[in-house]
């Protein structure tokens, strides 16, 4: 397949976002992206001070080194701080173990919520052989986010299907509009990707059924099972894609990133 993106255009850039832990979010964005980089280059930042993606990845913490820390906070180049992944088409920009306290060092910093944004702008001859960049954010709506925010062309938010997800759902729409209204007038809500999905649960069918009635078709048809094998993948330092291809949740990312590219062309079309 193709790339969708024209020559000369910058990378679409999507923050995964959700200030509830737990949800899926770094997953989601590990596998997407994996899925993705079957047919499209795909830097993914790693935001998150855990450093869940680069571990997911097979960037263990010891071998971490210079990652976002030092591309937020320390001004290096990007072009120095992106890794190969086991992943053909797909790279990362690791957490370093420093990033924990980026929250406190962005602070003093001037333009300290546009820091990310000026970065990526400034390494376009970068990113330009990318098509996608997926940052990572962490599970908060600290600096960190807020630079992820502001740097992005739009959010996808996993969302377990689970009760309190109702009310982090509202919580991450109204973080949006403020900062589509007060910093990055172009940010959109992208869309919601359901989660650890268990068609056995009553309450996962409720939730999914309030969740689609209240935000339409912002939430893709392509839900995420709750599957052994994702959640050992990243014990073995591989996307369940890489671990077993096979298995439901695997076949589920496959199913998303279609339907993902499938919202990208519409979205060009109607541009």
């Amino acid at each position: 397949m193709s790339s969708l993106r024209p020559d000369g255009v910058a990378p679409r850039i999507l923050a995964f976002a959700n200030q509830k832990g737990g949800v899926g979010k770094t997953t989601t964005a590990i596998n997407l992206a994996t899925a993705l980089a079957a047919d499209h280059k795909v830097l993914l930042l790693d935001l998150d001070p855990q450093g869940n993606a680069s571990t997911g990845l097979g960037v263990m913490r010891q071998d971490r080194a210079a990652g976002s820390y030092a591309l937020l906070v320390e001004g290096r180049q990007l072009a120095e701080l992106i890794r190969p992944t086991p992943a053909p088409g797909l790279f990362i920009v690791p957490a370093d173990p420093d990033l924990a306290g980026a929250e406190i060092e962005l602070v003093g910093l001037e333009d300290r919520e546009r820091r990310l944004a000026t970065i990526l702008a400034e390494a376009r001859g970068t990113l330009a052989t990318f098509d996608y960049v997926f940052l990572d954010c962490p599970p908060s709506l600290g600096l960190i986010t807020l630079n992820a925010l502001v740097a992005a062309d739009g959010v996808l938010v996993p969302l377990q299907t689970e009760f309190f997800a109702l009310e982090g759902i509202s919580q991450i729409t109204r973080t949006i509009d403020r900062v589509r209204r007060a910093l990055n007038p172009r940010l959109r809500l992208d869309g919601i990707v359901l989660t650890m999905v268990d068609r056995r649960n009553n309450l996962s069918e409720l939730v999914a059924n309030d969740v689609r009635g209240f935000f339409k078709d912002k939430v893709y048809e392509c839900v995420i099972p709750r599957n052994v094998r994702v959640s050992e993948a990243p014990s073995h330092g591989l996307p369940v894609l890489l671990y077993d291809f096979r298995s439901p949740g695997a076949q589920a990312y496959v199913k998303l990133a279609a339907e993902f590219l499938k919202r990208e062309r519409a979205r060009i079309r109607a541009s």
